[in-house]
C-alpha cells in the first residue's frame, strides 16, 4: 500500500481520543475558575499577597513574585526563583486567584524541600523540549527516507517518548503541589473551610488538564508504536 494508508488508519481514534480529553478538561478548568473568580475571599487578599504571605511563612524570601500578562499563565521557575501570576491572579482577591497562587507556592515549597518527583521534571525540561518539537519530525523523516521499521524512524520514537516522560512525571508534581496549596491555605488562616472547598474544586479541574495531557501524549506514542514500532517494519508498498 502507499502512504495514503496511514491517513485512513484506525489508530487516528487514538489521536482524536487524546484531543477530546484536552477539550473537555481544559473546557471544564476554565469553567470552574470563572465560576470561583466571581466569589471574592472574606480575607480580601489579592492573589500576589497570598502567594507572599506563603512564602514567608516557609521561611521562602528569596523567590520574587511577579506580575505576568495572560490568562492562567501562572507558573514557578525554579532556575530563576521567581512566581509568576497572571493578569487574572495576581491582583485579584477572588477565591480562584488565590488557589492558584497557593499552588505556584506549593512548587516553591517543593523547590526548598528537594521534593523528588520535581528535581526529575526539571532534569527532564530540556530532553521532553527536544522530543516534543522534533520526535514527530523524525518519525516522518524515517518513515519516507528508510521506512516504517527504519533505525532513524525508531530514534524518533524514543526522542518523543522523553516528551511522553516528562507529561507522566508531572502528574505527581501537580498533584503534591495542590494538596500542598489546600492545606498551607487552611493552616495559615487565608481561606475558611468553606472557601477552601471551592479551591479544591478549581484545582482538581485544573489537574485534568495534566491527566489529560499525559493521557493524550500516551495515546500519541502508543499509535507511533503500533505503526513504526516493528524495527522489521510492514511491507506498505
Amino acid at each position: 500500500m502507499g502512504y495514503g494508508y496511514y491517513y485512513m488508519d484506525w489508530t487516528y481514534i487514538l489521536v482524536l481520543v487524546g484531543a477530546i480529553l484536552c477539550m473537555i478538561s481544559s473546557a471544564k478548568v476554565n469553567s470552574t475558575y470563572k465560576k470561583y473568580a466571581r466569589i471574592p475571599s472574606m480575607s480580601g487578599i489579592t492573589g500576589a499577597e497570598a502567594a507572599r504571605r506563603i512564602l514567608n511563612l516557609n521561611g521562602i524570601y528569596d523567590v520574587q513574585v511577579e506580575h505576568i500578562r495572560g490568562s492562567l499563565t501562572d507558573h514557578y521557575d525554579p532556575s530563576a526563583k521567581v512566581l509568576r501570576l497572571s493578569d487574572s491572579v495576581y491582583g485579584s482577591n477572588s477565591v480562584a486567584a488565590i488557589g492558584v497562587a497557593a499552588h505556584e507556592c506549593g512548587h516553591a515549597v517543593q523547590h526548598q524541600q528537594g521534593y523528588a518527583p520535581l528535581k526529575i521534571r526539571s532534569t527532564l525540561v530540556p530532553a521532553a523540549n527536544i522530543g516534543s518539537r522534533i520526535g514527530l519530525p523524525i518519525v516522518i523523516l524515517g518513515v519516507i527516507l528508510g521506512g516504517a521499521g527504519s533505525l532513524l524512524t525508531q530514534i524518533g520514537i524514543w526522542v518523543f517518548s522523553a516528551a511522553v516522560l516528562f507529561q507522566i512525571v508531572t502528574l505527581p508534581v501537580e498533584f503534591n503541589a495542590s494538596d500542598r496549596a489546600m492545606k498551607m491555605l487552611s493552616q495559615y488562616g487565608i481561606l475558611g473551610q468553606q472557601e477552601v472547598g471551592h479551591v479544591r474544586k478549581v484545582l482538581s479541574a485544573a489537574a485534568l488538564t495534566y491527566v489529560a495531557a499525559a493521557a493524550s501524549s500516551i495515546l500519541q506514542l502508543l499509535r507511533l508504536i503500533l505503526l513504526f514500532g516493528n524495527r522489521g517494519g510492514r511491507n506498505r508498498d
